[in-house]
């Protein structure tokens, strides 16, 4: 693009940002709509964003602090328990022992939907795909608004995604980049990122790795459930555990269960999570997080029932009304079905006899991979356009939105900081129900 180009049209922005495409392509048989402009945040959703990593880094620390307590029966045996469920009894071995006693993720991203009662995080994820989508559009538009004065500037700036992700390593002399078969779509992206940064010293390595040198850093791009599938995984793991190499994430499945919000919502745990996470950030997540139930069958009292959906078992699931279905079973984790849109239903939107059989495999997965039901709060419509190229033309669409922050963990202990480096946004026409990454979705990076 040439830095004459004083009034840049909105084609020759979304061309701009075409052609600006990685030749090896970022997604793995992906495709998206693209905007001649970034999503535009208001200034108060920029500022909540901004503050909001800290939140979350508490809440990650509170959990791995209640799962410690649980062991020591310094708090109720049964959340252990539960959070082990299913899990193979070396997981639970090397989440339970010294070496990874105090870590957590350095990478968290929430998935952010905008609703009419203010924004709601539905989940949140501590191995997320986007990182190098979401570094190169920031990089592109940047690029286009160093072209053209009247678009803003991205959250994060040309290159905060490509300085966060770098920087949870510290000064590791090389960093090990492990993408299993199963995240293969997102294999490119990674690449991307490790040429951007320094192919030297950040290597995108296959699932059967297992010979970092000793000081090395290893970043897990693959979820436990998948750990037949990676040769090399345990062999990382003991060298993490012994700390002859930097793991992040570590191996902690409590960290990909999505029944987290499940527990923060239980009364019975009500006092710890006022005095480990403090009463702001207690009273902030349980605005922004949707009422979450563990699906559990074990049977209540007959005077018993589960707090505001007044059923006294989750059969009754099944017989409520489709005004009553503004609900969302998913799978809490560890499973293949718990990652993108597969294995969630949105209750509102299925035949009777569809929710029937989507309740029943929640009850009957519950020693194995437990699901959650959560309060469904429908994502608010937003205005968005894209580039039509076949047409030639902007197309506007009203859509809803899922926003992605993604914060990176720096420094160690006490003073680590989850610092805000970029913001994803994924908006899909306004049917969709579920929003994730389609062919009809724009996405585009985020602008105060």
């Amino acid at each position: 693009m040439s830095d004459a180009a004083a009034t840049i049209t909105p084609e020759l922005s979304a061309r701009f940002v075409q052609e600006s495409l990685p030749k090896a392509g970022l997604f793995a048989g992906q495709d998206w709509r693209i905007s001649p402009v970034p999503f535009s945040l208001g200034p108060k959703l920029a500022k909540d964003f901004e503050s909001l990593g800290r939140v979350l880094l508490q809440f990650y620390r509170s959990v791995n602090l209640l799962y410690r307590h649980s062991i020591e029966g310094k708090q109720p045996a049964w959340v252990a328990e539960l959070l082990d469920q299913g899990k193979p009894a070396e997981l639970i071995e090397l989440q339970r022992s010294h070496g990874f006693k105090s870590d957590t993720p350095r990478v968290i991203r929430p998935d952010v939907l905008l609703t009419d009662d203010g924004f709601k995080v539905s989940e949140l994820d501590s191995v997320p795909g986007g990182i190098g989508l979401t570094a190169w559009l920031n990089q592109t538009y940047t690029a286009l608004a160093k072209n053209n004065p009247a678009t803003a500037p991205v959250i994060g700036g040309r290159d905060g995604m490509l300085r966060g992700f770098a920087g949870i390593f510290a000064d590791a002399p090389k960093v090990h980049i492990v993408v299993s078969d199963e995240s293969a779509t997102y294999r490119p992206e990674m690449q991307w990122v490790a040429d951007q940064l320094d192919n030297e010293r950040f290597v995108v390595q296959p699932p059967g790795f297992a010979t970092p040198g000793e000081g090395e850093a290893v970043y897990r791009f693959f979820e436990l459930f998948d750990l037949a599938n990676l040769s090399g995984a345990q062999t990382l793991f003991r060298l993490g555990a012994e700390k002859k190499i930097r793991l992040t994430p570590p191996p902690k499945p409590i960290f990909e269960e999505k029944l987290l919000f499940g527990l923060l919502w239980n009364r019975n745990l009500r006092a710890f999570w006022r005095q480990h996470l403090g009463e702001s950030f207690l009273a902030r997540m349980l605005q922004f997080v949707p009422y979450t139930w563990v699906v559990d069958p074990a049977p209540l009292p007959p005077h018993g029932a589960f707090p505001e959906l007044n059923l006294t078992n989750w059969e009754q699931l099944k017989h409520l009304s489709q005004r009553e279905r503004d609900l969302i079973l998913k799978v809490s984790g560890f499973s293949d079905r718990a990652w993108g849109a597969r294995g969630v239903y949105l209750g509102s939107d299925l035949s009777v006899s569809e929710w029937s059989e989507a309740v029943d495999l929640a009850i009957e997965g519950f020693l194995k991979s437990p699901y959650v039901l959560q309060r469904y709060h429908k994502p608010r419509l937003v205005d968005a356009q894209y580039f039509d190229f076949n047409k030639g033309q902007v197309i506007p669409m009203p859509g809803r939105a899922r926003l992605c922050p993604y914060y990176f963990v720096h420094g160690e202990g006490d003073s680590a900081r989850a610092e805000l480096a970029g913001v994803l946004a994924t908006i899909c026409p306004a049917d969709k129900k579920i929003i994730h990454g389609m062919t009809d979705a724009i996405l585009a990076p985020c602008s105060v």
